[in-house]
């Protein structure tokens, strides 16, 4: 009985392997196509919250031009590499203009997420190109959203140009998350356990 029971775990755990495989390829391959942004607050008080979004908006502000006129993600990535002193800086200002003395950093680097969700948008977990912005000691809740297709410099509820950048399939499933929230979830496990294994 215990031999039964051992193999039919196995053997259920190799099938739900090989079914969601293909599946992890698709998110994988999303990632490959996003860039990216990320701003820490200093901290969860309600005033550094609302400092990390009055930053938020002037970056935004500033990006909508820089990142309309990026064609593909390698285009999105390098105008954000060019300008990462600019964003800082622009950062950097607004914290200041708003009374506080927090220092202001910013990179563009590969960063780990959790499967996220931004209104009608579901990012899986992963590994993705992401230009951050960390105020102060960076401690605070976050925000993110994708620059690349702009997804948050277009109204939220517009998708075209994620839609035009990714794959039907991939298409369904960041926006329609629902259907394929516990494959997501084994996703992130999956790429936990890879991370693991790679470190």
């Amino acid at each position: 009985m215990k031999l039964f029971f051992k193999s039919l775990c196995t053997g259920l755990a190799v099938a739900i392997l090989f079914t969601l495989t293909p599946f992890e390829a698709e998110c994988r391959d999303i990632s490959d196509k996003v860039l990216r942004i990320h701003i820490l607050a200093n901290s969860d008080s309600e005033e550094d919250q609302i400092l990390k979004l009055k930053v938020r908006d002037a970056i935004l502000k500033k990006s909508q031009d820089l990142f309309m006129s990026a064609e593909n993600k390698e285009d999105a990535l390098s105008i954000a590499q060019e300008n990462i002193d600019d964003f800082v800086s622009l950062a950097q200002q607004i914290v200041y203009d708003e009374g506080y003395n927090y220092a202001v950093t910013g990179a563009v680097k590969k960063l780990s997420f959790n499967t996220r969700y931004y209104e009608s948008v579901t990012m899986p977990g992963g590994v993705y190109d992401a230009l951050q912005i960390r105020i102060g000691e960076a401690k605070g809740k976050n925000w993110w959203c994708v620059m690349y297709p702009s997804v948050c410099l277009t109204a939220a509820s517009d998708l075209t140009p994620l839609e035009d950048e990714l794959s039907d399939s991939q298409f369904t499933i960041v926006s329609q998350s629902g259907k394929y929230r516990f494959r997501l979830k084994f996703v992130e496990v999956f790429q936990s356990i890879l991370d693991r294994f790679s470190e």
